[in-house]
């Protein structure tokens, strides 16, 4: 059977995904440093920042305004409750050496977009999250990886030249580098838990 995913698909689909959104990701960025101070409304577009792949991979390009979106602040509790089941089990995975944590960082890490986009509780997203990623781990990873790798030279090339050339150059880099991470997470989203996914990833 024909994988659902690689890490060419990854890279391929998440390099356009990136440009076509690279200026509205960064207009959200600065909407949401600009709003941060407000009380509640902040928390709602923080939650929209982390969940950016899941308007990415509807393969529209997103309007920065959409992190206001009251939408976000409906499952304002069951994120809490989400991020904090995850940082507790990582952080205790963590402490068994780094390999364990990284694994179940991996599986978990679609199970914030499952909350928002498709209603579960926390701990259904995070059951959800690690059956649709089993047997795509490291596909995910190096996916990711290749993918960010081209702004992180961009950044190191700027880094390397003096003056302001280089610092152009390397503002380049790090404006691209959040937009291919968001990308990568919604090519992954897209193909493992779109709504004509299969419920279960095949075995690698």
């Amino acid at each position: 059977m024909e994988k659902k995913l690689s890490v060419g698909m990854i890279f391929n689909e998440g390099l356009q995904i990136a440009l076509k959104n690279v200026a509205s990701i960064f207009g959200a960025v600065i909407l949401w440093v600009l709003t941060i101070w407000i009380p509640y409304i902040n928390v709602g577009t923080t939650i929209a920042i982390m969940t950016l792949p899941i308007e990415l991979s509807k393969g529209n390009v997103m309007s920065p305004t959409a992190i206001f979106d009251p939408k976000y602040r409906k499952y304002m509790g069951e994120f809490f409750i989400l991020t904090a089941l995850m940082g507790m089990a990582i952080y205790f995975a963590a402490i068994f050496l780094i390999v364990p944590a990284i694994v179940i960082g991996i599986a978990w890490s679609m199970a914030v977009y499952l909350l928002l986009d498709k209603g579960l509780n926390p701990m259904q997203a995070i059951a959800k999250s690690n059956q649709i990623t089993y047997g795509y781990k490291w596909t995910m990873f190096f996916g990711k990886l290749v993918l960010i790798l081209i702004p992180y030279i961009v950044v190191m090339i700027g880094a390397a030249i003096s003056g302001v050339v280089g610092a152009i150059i390397m503002l380049i880099g790090l404006v691209f580098l959040m937009p291919a991470s968001l990308a990568g997470d919604a090519v992954i989203y897209k193909k493992l838990a779109g709504d004509d996914a299969e419920n279960v990833a095949p075995v690698e």
